[in-house]
């Protein structure tokens, strides 16, 4: 079989590349290549990393009839470098839709892909990875490779998993696991840098933070360890790469949101502890540890620097410039600097909706702004009056937005706003989304400003400041702000608000991981924020004004009255029975807030612009 990438013919459905890492044990790869070659639902495709052999592996390979192309790397870079080659070369050059990866000790049954890929079609929702059951030689289950359920996982969540006989996830090991190649674009590579150990528990963290990944029982491997054991057994020199690259995790990675960091580390104490009391050189094994977290305080470099040289690095670099995971100065998706991030802008309209603000908020978020947006969602809410229509026909016309391309959807009748943004979210073709309101004003500068932020930090959600006007843009009023850095917002968000909804960015997958927005009457935005903090998403806020808040003679009256009171006694209750706030910050909320529903208008306007105004203090202090 020649080394050149050489395309085959779908097996029907998705594009499915399998891609084998491949070091010195050319039986056992023969034996996965067998076990790939007899699957009931064939691959498309089979990419072998060879990864510098000094056996026949290479050759073994290319003989296959399975293989597809086999890239042999110019030195041995590990498991991580070797699945970050092949993954880069299996979405970029074989056209993946889907990558089913595995170490050459891995040996898939017949049934192995079907069943992974029946779960996926069966799921009721979007599935980012699916993990077989991986069994050691003598039939029981391996230890090493054994996911735990997802921490903290909804009762219908559960149900949902259990429909399909499967279990929803956290993370999984490269045994055996179906990677959606969408995913990959949006998260990027495993860190190559981690050599071996980890680097899957990083990856598939990363990528299921705010995805659902799904462990299926009727998809079975046997992994052909020398022994079998768990991931407490006394590593040896190893265990240097893992203290390194779990220092790394906890301290680099975007893979954990704060609750996971705790208690993922404490559970990797726990295990490190029983580890040393098992093992017979606790001395070196010490030494091997505190060299670990040594190494553990310099960052990692790049994966695109590891395999720079390599027959890979095109598509490396391809693959990490053309999504969200950018090619920066470290390796992991944070500190990542900005690549031009593709993003569309959500705005809902309606028959409340003046015809001239929404052209002027239409004009504000495309032709105007430095870096435009790559199209503009516009949902109608229903039927609206003849002026607002003319505006839509001159949408349909291509008119307005300067070529920025135009997506319209229109409901046959009203359903309120948090139903009119899911079906705009819906139809949303790229993963970054900006929201824009039909009679608000978003600054020139305002995505040039958010979006580097936002990709370079890897937020799932984050706004900024607005100035209120009431007719006149040149002279804006009070400055809403809020706090910038995520613990700040999180412990916010307990009391009120912390984002301004009109210059909110965020992510599709982190709002559907949280149950998207649902129906809350004035309330559905901060009961999306709050489920979204909860979820674990990657929070910010710009301090800087970048959107006109338009508010009217009534803006003030519209906090408060009856039916805001009920609102927010439904959202109080909503966010205790969540675990969101606890009995006590219910309690304190309902009076606090309950308070500012039914005071007067004539107190509510004052208060809240001297209230405005030293947040705005306090946060350029």
């Amino acid at each position: 079989m020649p080394d050149a990438a050489t395309p085959v013919p779908r097996a029907g459905g998705p594009r499915v590349i399998a891609v084998v890492v491949a070091w010195n044990r050319r039986d056992l790869l023969c034996r996965n290549l067998d076990g790939l070659a007899a699957q009931r639902r064939p691959v498309d495709g089979v990419v072998v990393i060879d990864n510098a052999s000094t056996d026949d592996s290479a050759a073994v390979a290319r003989e296959h009839p399975v293989v597809t192309e086999v890239v042999t790397m110019p030195e041995n870079l590990g498991g991580a470098g070797g699945f970050a080659a092949g993954i880069a070369r299996a979405v970029v050059s074989h056209d993946a839709d889907l990558v089913w990866i595995m170490d050459d000790d891995t040996i898939p049954t017949p049934d192995a892909l079907a069943a992974l890929l029946e779960a996926r079609l069966g799921y009721d929702g979007e599935v980012a990875l699916l993990a077989s059951r991986a069994d050691w030689t003598d039939g029981r289950e391996h230890p090493m490779n054994t996911p735990r359920e997802r921490f903290g996982l909804s009762d219908p969540s559960r149900a949902r998993a259990a429909a399909v006989d499967a279990q929803e996830v956290r993370s999984a090991s490269f045994v055996s696991i179906l990677l959606d190649a969408a995913a990959i674009r949006t998260e990027g590579l495993p860190v190559a840098d981690f050599f071996l150990w980890n680097d899957d528990f990083e990856y598939t963290a990363r990528i299921l933070r705010h995805r659902v990944g799904l462990y299926v029982p009727a998809s079975r491997v046997v992994h052909a360890t020398k022994t079998f054991g768990s991931s407490d057994v006394d590593p040896g020199a190893r265990f240097f790469n893992e203290t390194r690259n779990k220092v790394w995790t906890f301290t680099r990675s975007p893979a954990l949101g704060a609750r996971d960091r705790v208690l993922y580390a404490g559970s990797t104490v726990l295990r490190w502890t029983r580890m040393l009391a098992r093992s017979k050189d606790r001395g070196t094994l010490l030494r091997y540890g505190a060299s670990g977290l040594r190494a553990g305080v310099h960052a990692p470099r790049t994966t695109a620097d590891v395999l720079a040289g390599t027959p890979v690095a095109d598509d490396v670099r391809q693959l990490l410039s053309g999504g969200s995971a950018a090619v920066g100065t470290s390796a992991f998706p944070e500190s990542a600097s900005f690549e031009r991030t593709p993003f569309s802008v959500l705005l809902p309209v309606y028959a409340g909706d003046r015809a001239e603000f929404f052209r002027r908020a239409i004009a504000s978020v495309t032709v105007e702004q430095e870096l435009r947006p790559d199209e503009l969602v516009v949902v109608r809410d229903g039927p609206v009056g003849p002026e607002l229509d003319a505006v839509l026909a001159d949408l349909r016309a291509g008119e307005l937005t300067g070529g920025v391309p135009v997506v319209l959807f229109e409901l046959e009748r009203n359903v309120g706003l948090a139903r009119a943004l899911e079906a705009g979210l819906a139809r949303c073709a790229h993963e970054v989304v900006a929201r824009a309101d039909a009679d608000d004003v978003s600054l020139p500068a305002r995505f040039a400003v958010q979006l580097p932020v936002f990709a370079g930090r890897r937020l799932d959600l984050m706004s900024a400041a607005i100035a209120e006007f009431s007719e006149d843009e040149s002279r804006p009023g009070i400055v809403r702000t809020w706090p910038t850095e995520a613990d700040e917002i999180a412990r916010t968000a307990r009391l009120q608000d912390p984002f301004n909804h009109p210059a909110v960015v965020y992510r599709r997958s982190a709002v559907a991981a949280a149950g998207g927005y649902q129906h809350l009457d004035k309330m559905e935005d901060y009961w999306l924020f709050a489920r979204m903090i909860a979820h674990g998403a990657r929070v910010g806020n710009v301090a800087e004004p970048l959107v006109l808040y338009r508010v009217g003679a009534g803006a003030y009256g519209r906090r408060g009255g009856l039916d805001m009171l009920r609102s927010e006694l439904a959202l109080q209750s909503r966010l205790l029975a969540e675990g969101f706030t606890t009995r006590g910050q219910y309690v304190r909320n309902v009076f606090v807030r309950g308070v500012w529903r039914l005071i007067p208008v004539a107190v509510r306007r004052p208060v809240y612009r001297a209230a405005s105004r030293l947040r705005g203090r306090l946060q350029t202090a």
